[in-house]
């Protein structure tokens, strides 16, 4: 339980220092602007310099944490080194990238989606990128150090089951755009708590979880079973770039929810697409590696 105890000790204080260092991050900017420096930051809101702060405070905080985890190695995380890597990577991607995109197709004919009259084919570089990043950094804490370390304490599912549920908050607790329209050094703090305005509607609150916690519960399993990153890493990048895609060349023309969302990753449907997914992973290891399914 002390492992869980500093766990617990890290993610408080990344939230504080996150909060604290997010209105000098959003004045640093301002400062530029006025200086006629990086005017590209002009369009961004300090909901967005929070997230940023929190992700400068998570690196910060990250090796004093490690270091009193006693963490040295992969070994002590339950992670080795995976000679299958780039097969596990883009078969990962395959597998859930392709589901959701078929999926997509079948509510284009459904005339849930309608495919878009004019593309911005510059926007699919920003996909391609957040595909290629975002699945590194989210897999290498979320199911690399937080789950590796919840896992030494003996209770795998357990382990999963609380990593995921932290995956599905923080994904889903974000204050809306432009909120803080007066920066104070509380601004962080608040942005904290209009995170939580999204709760009001219960429907969307459980389809927008459930969706998530499997998502994350399935790249939990993929690492628990290959003790590597790398097929989570292929399957998160997977459906990041079918939704990111999809969502660049269709546009939502009927209301479906609960059934289908705001985009591709929230809904029953895509509750049940990332199921497949999962069976197709089990599927693909069970006769790649049987002796690890």
């Amino acid at each position: 339980m002390k492992d869980v105890a500093k766990l617990a000790a890290y993610l408080v204080a990344t939230i504080v220092v996150g909060a604290l260092v997010a209105p000098i991050l959003f004045w640093s900017a301002q400062s530029l602007l006025e200086h006629g420096v990086f005017q590209s930051l002009a369009r961004y809101d300090f909901e967005t310099f929070f997230h940023r702060a929190l992700l400068v405070a998570a690196v910060i905080l990250l090796w004093p944490f490690l270091r009193v985890s006693n963490v040295r190695r992969m070994a002590d995380l339950d992670l080795a080194p995976n000679s299958c890597w780039s097969r596990d990577l883009f078969t990962g991607a395959a597998i859930s990238a392709v589901p959701l995109l078929l999926c997509g197709a079948l509510l284009i004919s459904f005339h849930v989606y309608l495919v878009r009259h004019s593309v911005a084919w510059s926007g699919f570089g920003k996909v391609l990128v957040a595909s290629l990043t975002v699945p590194f950094i989210e897999e290498t804490f979320f199911r690399g150090i937080v789950l590796g370390v919840l896992m030494r304490t003996g209770r795998k599912y357990i382990a999963i089951f609380f990593v995921s549920a932290i995956f599905a908050v923080v994904h889903f607790l974000k204050a809306p755009e432009r909120t803080s329209e007066i920066v104070t050094w509380t601004s962080g703090f608040s942005s904290i708590a209009h995170a939580f305005d999204g709760m009001g509607n219960p429907m969307r609150l459980a389809s927008a979880l459930a969706t998530l916690f499997l998502i994350g519960w399935i790249l939990a399993d993929a690492r628990v079973l290959t003790h590597s990153l790398w097929l989570s890493i292929g399957l998160h990048a997977g459906w990041i770039f079918g939704s990111g895609a999809f969502s660049r060349l269709a546009r939502q023309q009927t209301l479906a929810f609960p059934w289908v969302g705001k985009n591709m990753l929230v809904g029953i449907i895509p509750l049940g697409v990332a199921a497949l997914t999962w069976v197709l992973m089990r599927i693909w290891l069970k006769y790649d590696r049987p002796s690890q399914v």
